[in-house]
Order: C-alpha cells, then structure tokens, then sequence
C-alpha cells in the first residue's frame, strides 16, 4: 500500500464526489420509482402480523434501520439476521407476517435459504436488490429495484451509494404507510415516550400537579396572616382562596400581598378576601401539561390552580413543576 497523498482541498473534492454520486443515485432511484413500489406498500398496509426486514452484512444494517423507522411510524416491524435466520430465527416469522429481503446482489445464499420457508407459511415477500435478473428478484412477489449506476467508492466495490439508495427506499415505503394509516403526532409521540415529543404530547396537568396536602388553600373567612402562614407551609408562593364548596373564587400571591401593604399598610387585621386576585385562572386536570406551560408564559404566572369542570379545586402548578417533567 503506498503512502496516503491528502491536502484540504483534495479532502473536500473526495467529499464532493462522494456526495454528487449518491445524490445522482437518489435522482435515479426517484426517476425509476413505479408501480412495484405501490404493490409493496399495499402489501404492507395489508399486513396482519409484523413486517420482517432481513438482511446480512451492509445491507443488513439497512435492513436494521428499515426496521426501526417502520416500527416507530405505526408499522409493526422488526429486524432479522439473515445468517441467524438459518440457524433458527427463522421461527422468529409468523404466518400473518410479510418480509422485506435487502440484498444488493440479491444472490445471498442466505437469503435464498429463508424464502421457501417463508413461502410454506404463507408469507409474502419483498425483494430491495440491485439486480432484476437475480435469484432473490425473480422469487420474490414484488422487487423494488434499488440499483446503482456507480458506488461512491473510488474501487467502485465498498457500499456506499447502493447502500443510501437502499435506506432512501426504505424511508419512502414507512412514510407512505404513514400517510396511508393517518398515523400522526400523537401516534409518533406514543412511539417515542422517552423524547422530548412524547413528553410534550403524552403528558397531562393531573400526571404532574400537586395534590391533596400539597396544594396550598385557605377558606374565604381566613385572614391575611393565616393565608401567609399556609404559602409559607406549601411553598409554592400562592394559596387558592376557596368558599365553602371548595371552589377557587381567588388566588393570594407574594406580590398580592405587597400590592395590599402599599395600599393598606397594616395588614394584620385584614381578611384575605381584601387582598386576593378574584376570578383565578386556571386549567383542568386532562389538560395537556404544555397546554398550562403555553398558558402560564403568556399570563406571565408561575402558579396555576387546577380545578374541575365546576370550579372546584383539585391541584396546582408551579413553573418548576413543568421543568421538572422537561415539558418546557
């Protein structure tokens, strides 16, 4: 091997070149899309079991990624090893199940072990190859032709180009199932709970309010100074004024009561009632947690009651309670 010649300017035109022959691959694969591609989605749509994505090698870890963005956009979907599958993971696949062959060379002795099998049980296969001639192509019920006019590597023998054409290919049959089963935001987010979407989308008000012992109230008839001692207790810089069915008719807040010593002075006789913001906003429980964050950044409160159809008190939130969750 000789010594590797490189410079700056060598390195991005490599970059290029790698890039202009992949996007080239792409603009072809696009141009030559056609009707094989809709039998293969109705093929999928029409599934009652899972979609099987297999693949060995390169392809196989395309095959992996297929699988993953099926299964995280409403198409139940899982990867296969094709050299595990012969050794016995083959039983991995149901009668109700549809494969999904990845194979370039589409000559996988692999591969091709796996399809009578996969035939005796009914199972209906897609074949993604780069060649339309090849064994895995003409057994299969619908072939997407994933071919490549020139891989990115200068040998023209690592997968470079015919590996994104197969990942592009991929991405289109999971969105056109997406498109086609309706699946949307709230579907997406309860696939991904763990993210920032599913937190926004899946988390409501009751999930992370406080409750019973930890809401701050007092009834209409305490004074200022049994109010202060119960913000003081909750720590949560406000206490929800109730009256006598426990609904919220006010709210009594630090700056509430620096309002009231401006205007009064002497505090210590006076009722609650005189000091409080009348008519509190608040949400309900099943509301969305970014409902109330949305809510509160706008009113500029960093408290909130939460409360039931009627009024009555049942929670609150504090900013930091939203935080807390990573809602906002």
């Amino acid at each position: 091997m000789s010594a590797p010649k490189s410079s700056a300017a060598s390195v991005l035109a490599s970059a290029r070149r790698t890039l202009d022959i992949e996007a080239r691959a792409l603009n072809e694969l696009n141009q030559r899309l056609d009707a094989s591609v809709e039998r293969a989605v109705a093929l999928m749509l029409e599934c009652k079991g899972r979609v099987v994505v297999c693949g060995l090698g390169k392809t196989g870890h395309i095959a992996r990624k297929i699988a993953a963005t099926l299964a995280s956009t409403g198409t139940p979907s899982f990867f296969l090893h094709a050299a595990e599958a012969v050794h016995g993971d083959i039983g991995m696949i149901g009668g109700q199940d549809l494969l999904i062959a990845v194979s370039y060379s589409g000559s996988g002795q692999e591969l091709l072990t796996i399809l009578p099998a996969a035939h005796r049980l009914g199972v209906k296969v897609i074949a993604m190859t780069g060649h339309n001639d090849s064994d895995l192509a003409r057994l299969a019920d619908v072939h997407l032709d994933v071919s490549v006019s020139q891989e990115a590597c200068p040998l023209n023998l690592a997968p470079t180009a015919s590996t994104t054409v197969a990942l592009a290919m991929g991405d289109a049959l999971a969105v056109a199932c997406l498109e086609a089963r309706g699946f949307g935001a709230e579907d997406f987010a309860r696939s991904h709970p763990g993210g920032a979407l599913g937190r926004r989308l899946l988390t409501h008000v009751a999930d992370i309010m406080r409750n019973a012992d930890a809401v701050p109230c007092v009834k209409q008839t305490a004074s200022v100074f049994e109010a202060l001692e119960e913000i003081s207790r909750k720590g949560m810089g406000m206490t929800a004024v109730l009256d006598a069915e426990g609904r919220a008719i006010g709210i009594f807040t630090d700056g509430d009561l620096r309002r009231l010593i401006e205007r009064k002075g002497d505090v210590r006789d006076l009722n609650v009632t005189d000091g409080m913001s009348r008519n509190p906003r608040h949400i309900q429980p099943e509301a969305l947690a970014v409902d109330a964050a949305v809510l509160m950044d706008s009113h500029k409160l960093n408290q909130m009651l939460v409360a039931d159809e009627q009024g009555k008190l049942i929670g609150a939130l504090h900013m930091h309670d939203l935080m807390a969750a990573k809602v906002v």
